[in-house]
């Protein structure tokens, strides 16, 4: 199933690279890798797989987001989220696409490809950091009691800080649909995204509630600079950074 046309504890947490998350204060994030998915595709197993790889590598960051048009099928995705499909064809919208696909995976919000070839999916990061596409603005960001603050450095630009929440890592049984029996891990799940400030090029310092992380399995957020379209859709990454709790995968 490829394609579907159609016109989201301790009490300091900091940016960790161990886990394969993120990056340290010190280190900008090879790319940001978004992985459009859905438990009730046949061909998003191997692309959930190819996500993991990218996480246990680290130095990139890696998200899933659980879409529910393959509900359909007979297996209602446990992960999905409206929210998550609105997501995807607002990138549509934003890449000038009439539809969207699973799995589909887009880097740095500026293109698109199929999500299980790896191998594109990594040249793709390099190529985009060898044009000037890559991750320009740094973020560094940490977790202490119920505050998690935010640094955003200088740049050029107008730019969305956007908060993505997610579950670091789930496992799900399969009873019905195209993946009927299968047992499949899936990692850094998004369960939200919120959208918490504007930035316009100077360097900027937030403190918002850290209320979301530790609350219905929520282990991590990522932290996004995300340019948009003229009608509000997601377009370009310029920084960001990853916040977990201690848990590895």
């Amino acid at each position: 199933m490829i394609s579907r046309i159609l016109s989201g504890l301790a009490l300091s947490c900091t940016i960790t690279l161990a886990s394969g998350a993120g990056a340290t204060d010190a280190t900008v994030p090879k790319g940001v890798v978004e992985l459009f998915t859905s438990q009730g595709c046949s061909s998003c197993p191997p692309a959930d797989k190819a996500l993991e790889t990218l996480v246990r590598k680290g130095g990139i960051v890696a998200l899933s987001y659980h879409v529910d048009y393959w509900n359909y099928l007979g297996w209602a995705d446990t992960l999905a989220s409206p929210e998550n499909t609105a997501r995807q064809y607002a990138y549509a919208r934003s890449l000038g696409r009439t539809g969207v696909y699973t799995p589909q995976a887009l880097v740095n919000g500026r293109d698109h490809l199929k999500g299980t070839d790896l191998g594109m999916i990594e040249r793709k990061l390099d190529a985009l950091r060898a044009q000037g596409d890559g991750l320009t603005v740094p973020i560094s960001a940490n977790r202490r009691g119920d505050e998690l603050s935010i640094t955003v450095g200088a740049g050029k630009g107008r730019a969305e800080v956007v908060i993505v929440y997610f579950r670091q890592h789930q496992t799900v049984e399969v009873t019905k649909g195209e993946n009927t029996g299968k047992t499949i891990d899936y990692v850094n799940s998004v369960s939200d995204v919120q959208s918490v400030a504007m930035w316009n090029g100077a360097a900027l310092d937030l403190t918002l509630p850290a209320k979301k992380i530790g609350t219905d399995g929520v282990d991590g957020c990522a932290i996004l600079l995300q340019s948009t379209g003229p009608h509000g859709e997601p377009a370009a990454i310029l920084g960001a950074t990853v916040l977990t709790t201690a848990t590895k995968l």
